[in-house]
């Protein structure tokens, strides 16, 4: 049993040594082939000689030890490269979702544009009464993004509305006995006119809304007063109501929303 195993190995590293020689045969003989070619020109390697040293490396240990014109990194690149070019092609024929036609394609888009202030979920509702089974992530994807808001901006409410907006914010004033003193301003934003000032050392909501009235007694009242959400201003819905007045409370932590601290600032100054 061990003398014919013995001959078993024996046989089977001499088939392994031949193929390795037949190997290296091949290689060097297309190596002087290469230089042939292109002698005196610069070496340049065809796809099928680039094909050829990836083969011989998947299937041959020594390679490196017969490979002269190029460096072995080289032929490890092309091994590389043509990993990824396989896989390329082989994933694009996977199966994945199942592509949109092109007239609900066209569809979605005419109804976001017919109903700009309709977003993709009740545009998805609308789809699906008509019996077009597809997500709302699909129907986000083709409504197209909107260059402009389909409401009006604040910079947009401003310019258009103007000759109607007076803005009303508080200043501190400090004295010469270190009190605080709290400046009510009314500045009309037509002509950056002041329509009204007070000073208070307790302001309250009672208050303010006193000086509203005060500032507009007969029908000078303006369509919007633009304030912020101190507590001062709290109370003063039913004055502003009475007097025709529409209260506008700018965002959280955006001073730059009335339009008139550069103005008080200069006051103060």
């Amino acid at each position: 049993m061990s003398v014919l195993l013995s001959f078993l190995l024996t046989l089977r590293s001499s088939a392994r040594s031949r193929v390795a020689l037949q190997l290296e045969i091949l290689a060097l003989q297309h190596q002087l082939q290469v230089l042939q070619r292109t002698r005196p020109r610069r070496l340049r390697l065809a796809k099928a000689d680039r094909w050829l040293w990836v083969v011989l490396s998947r299937v041959w240990t020594e390679w490196r030890a017969a490979l002269v014109i190029v460096q072995p990194e080289t032929v490890i690149a092309w091994r590389r490269r043509g990993f990824r070019v396989w896989w390329t092609w082989k994933s694009r024929h996977r199966m994945g979702r199942p592509t949109v036609s092109a007239d609900v394609r066209s569809l979605i888009r005419s109804m976001a544009q017919a109903n700009p202030l309709c977003g993709a979920p009740r545009i998805h509702g609308g789809l699906l009464k008509l019996g077009i089974d597809v997500s709302q992530a699909t129907v986000a994807k083709y409504m197209g993004r909107r260059r402009q808001p389909p409401w009006q901006t604040w910079q947009a409410f401003l310019r258009n509305h103007v000759g109607q907006i007076v803005a009303a914010d508080f200043f501190v004033v400090p004295t010469a006995t270190y009190r605080l003193l709290f400046v009510l301003v009314l500045l009309a934003h037509d002509r950056r006119r002041i329509r009204h000032v007070a000073v208070t050392a307790h302001p309250t909501a009672a208050w303010t809304a006193q000086q509203l009235r005060e500032a507009f007694p007969w029908n000078e009242a303006p369509r919007y007063l633009l304030h912020d959400r101190d507590h001062a201003f709290g109370h003063m819905e039913a004055t502003a109501k009475a007097m025709g007045i529409e209260e506008v409370v700018t965002a959280p932590q955006s001073p730059w929303q009335k339009g008139q601290d550069s103005y008080c600032t200069s006051c103060v100054a």
